[in-house]
């Protein structure tokens, strides 16, 4: 998600291991072990079905369908409608294209990718969302109506779902420093939001990432410096942890995702981003790179390295 740091508009912004290998991206950023069908015509990467099973009872350990080839990268979405793939094994970035979407919005303000590839990207102040091809960057409309709840802006993040499948959380994010409103979940299918409940304790405009054990956090400014990671009761919109960090700030750009064990931290006060990585192991935060953009949002499949 993002928070834009020109003079009217603040920027800020937004998987049990799997046995896929991470691959070096080949043709504009799908991971090589992907078949990518568009290259044949047969299918876009957008259009992919998502297999969802049955209902299982809720102590059932969940265990994400992944596709053989699965999304294993974090991809970033930029203030310049750039779209990168970031591999956090080896800190490298690697761009994908341009973005072009019909929006009337300035900016996307934050974007969440599903485990078959498909980003979504919300943009700033129109509320409209678009989705987006991982593998090319080819972006189309979908039906979803703005303002739904009464909220344009928000951060967005899938996480899995106690039946095998996933979920795309949102939380309502205007320009920090105001409280967000709280918790939803769009439904991909209908594209209807949903209210899930305000978070048990005030916090600004926040991004979400997930995991592939179900588990769902968020990233927020602090009001006076630095940022927080929480962990978020995805169910009741209870904070169950609270993480603060020297990175970031209200009058940054960021973005946020799970990746590897550890938390990638995207901040900008405008112009180039600084990566910052967080170790909930030995809590140790530490600069690692940097991009030369203005990244506003992340997104990461729950099927990448745990």
């Amino acid at each position: 998600m993002k928070r834009q740091a020109f003079a009217l508009v603040l920027l800020a912004a937004c998987g049990a291991r799997t046995a896929l290998l991470t691959t070096e991206i080949e043709d504009g950023g799908v991971d090589a072990a992907k078949p990518d069908a568009s290259r044949d015509g047969s299918r876009d990467v957008m259009d992919a079905p998502i297999d969802v099973p049955p209902d299982i009872p809720d102590d059932v350990p969940i265990t994400p369908q992944c596709p053989d080839g699965g999304p294993t990268y974090v991809y970033v979405i930029t203030q310049q409608n750039e779209l990168y793939s970031f591999l956090p094994s080896n800190l490298s970035f690697k761009k994908i294209g341009d973005i072009q979407c019909p929006a009337t919005g300035p900016s996307p303000w934050s974007m969440s990718v599903d485990r078959n590839g498909t980003a979504y990207s919300v943009f700033f102040q129109s509320g409209e969302l678009f989705k987006i091809n991982v593998g090319n960057a080819k972006c189309a409309p979908t039906s979803y109506q703005p303002n739904q709840l009464g909220w344009n802006d928000f951060g967005m993040g899938y996480t899995a779902d106690g039946d095998g499948g996933e979920r795309l959380y949102v939380a309502e994010s205007r320009f920090a420093p105001a409280i967000s409103k709280g918790l939803g979940w769009i439904d991909t299918n209908t594209m209807k939001l949903n209210f899930v409940g305000s978070f048990s304790q005030p916090i600004l405009a926040t991004e979400l990432t997930g995991t592939a054990d179900g588990r769902l956090f968020g990233y927020a400014a602090d009001p006076n410096s630095g940022s927080h990671i929480y962990e978020i009761d995805k169910h009741t919109a209870k904070i169950l942890s609270d993480t603060k960090l020297k990175a970031g700030g209200t009058n940054n750009a960021w973005a946020f995702a799970f990746w590897g064990g550890d938390f990638w931290v995207f901040t900008s006060p405008g112009g180039p981003s600084t990566v910052t990585k967080w170790d909930p192991v030995s809590k140790q935060e530490s600069n690692v790179t940097m991009l030369s953009s203005t990244v506003v949002g992340a997104g990461v499949s729950i099927c990448v390295p745990q």
